[in-house]
């Protein structure tokens, strides 16, 4: 029972957030776009086609006023008749593509010819930076993809990540909607960052950005990526700390509106109410855990053990909710798996088979997505045997260990994207 509750908890957190509803419900009283004589749609992420979807119901009325497209993972689809779902990249394969470069042009050119009394929407999600890719002149696709790379294989933040991206974009920190012409853009986003920063969020395309070509630099040192970095990337910039280059804008204009609609603190909330209807005390640890995954399981386990043998800080039955978006650090020859895999896995080694009596822990990503897999996560419990645990997690090998024991979670795609909802049940 205590698996088929874990899985109830963490898809109300997810059904909490699907984005069809929460589009349609904004733009129900947005009288500028309802009155618009043309509504231009733009966007990427991966709860792109049920954003366009609540779009194009909340104006059924008037859909031959709508046109535009939204950058989304390959193989989402949803019943539209105006907005056209580009695939920008393969599913599973989070970096850009010429897919993707080819549909940002394309967002580009399409408020770069917005009319004065045009108006435009754009849909924004997790996924977002690597699906709206524009290299900046004189960098190339194969070079972004290559810094890309190397931020990820040495746990770089999602901040840190977002920040060299933007400065090297012709769309992020605040180029979109630089690029509009029309009367009023209205951003609509459901956060997949901690603390729902406008300027980090899918690289920040229609707000202003705080960050510079000199900490888009810092970032590479900081890593020790200078020297490995593609060249045409530290050239760019270095030009740009220098002045050669305009930074990205600092102020972005009245005219343009961001709104989050949905967030981790959201699905936090939904999944924390369906676990006290399921009758467990709640120790709901928020939406701002970040950092190197391993360690924050350490933690987790430490709880759990405080709850079965103290009763402290509650007693069982508890649930445990852990939000945010953790890192892994792979190093060289890593296994297969993602954060949220070797989050059960290490949670599991760390409590060994004594002390997951009466526990189960499920992680997972909302998006469906976990690392370069096809499950959403992992899921353990006193029946996961624990032996040779501690190797595959070594390796960070989570996904074959789980893939053996049974406890891949295989959701497919969920259509929307709040960083990850990690659920942990003590009896």
């Amino acid at each position: 029972m205590s698996r088929e509750h874990a899985m109830k908890i963490w898809m109300a957190g997810i059904d909490a957030v699907r984005p069809a509803p929460l589009v349609k419900q904004t733009i129900r009283v947005e009288e500028a776009i309802r009155t618009a004589p043309r509504v231009l749609v733009v966007g990427a992420g991966k709860a792109g086609p049920g954003m366009a979807a609540g779009l194009e119901s909340a104006l059924a009325d008037r859909l031959d006023k709508v046109e535009g497209l939204v950058n989304v993972p390959a193989g989402m689809s949803a019943d539209l008749r105006r907005i056209r779902l580009h695939s920008a990249r393969p599913q599973g394969v989070n970096e850009p593509t010429a897919d993707g470069v080819a549909g940002a042009e394309e967002m580009l050119r399409l408020l770069q010819g917005a009319g004065p009394e045009d108006v435009a929407v754009c849909l924004l999600s997790g996924g977002g930076s690597a699906l709206l890719p524009a290299p900046a002149n004189g960098v190339s696709l194969a070079d972004k993809q290559a810094v890309t790379k190397l931020l990820h294989r040495c746990g770089a933040t999602i901040d840190e990540m977002n920040c060299v991206r933007k400065h090297l974009s012709r769309v992020k920190g605040g180029r979109l909607a630089e690029a509009f012409g029309g009367k009023y853009l209205l951003s609509l986003i459901i956060s997949d960052v901690v603390g729902d920063p406008l300027d980090v969020i899918a690289s920040g395309p229609t707000a202003p950005d705080p960050t510079t070509f000199a900490d888009a630099l810092a970032v590479l040192s900081r890593y020790g990526l200078t020297e490995s970095a593609p060249a045409a990337v530290v050239r760019h910039l270095e030009k740009g700390r220098d002045g050669t280059l305009p930074d990205t804008p600092k102020v972005i204009s009245t005219n343009v509106v961001n709104r989050v609609i949905g967030s981790n603190r959201v699905a936090l909330d939904a999944a924390k109410r369906t676990a006290e209807e399921l009758g467990y005390r709640v120790l709901d640890l928020g939406s701002f855990i970040e950092g190197e995954t391993r360690p924050i399981a350490t933690a987790i386990a430490g709880i759990v053990r405080s709850i079965k043998h103290d009763r402290i800080p509650l007693a069982p039955p508890a649930c445990i909710l852990v939000g945010g978006e953790t890192t892994v650090s792979l190093g060289d020859k890593p296994g297969k798996g993602g954060r949220n895999q070797e989050f059960a896995l290490a949670v599991l080694a760390k409590l060994g088979a004594a002390d997951m009596e009466g526990v189960t822990v499920l992680s997972g990503g909302t998006d469906g997505e976990d690392g370069p897999t096809d499950a959403a996560g992992a899921m353990a419990d006193a029946s996961t045997p624990v032996r040779r645990a501690e190797d595959y997690l070594q390796r960070h090998d989570a996904y074959h260990f789980f893939g053996i024991s049974g406890g891949l979670i295989k959701s497919g795609l969920t259509g929307t994207n709040v960083m990850d909802v990690r659920v942990v049940l003590v009896s």
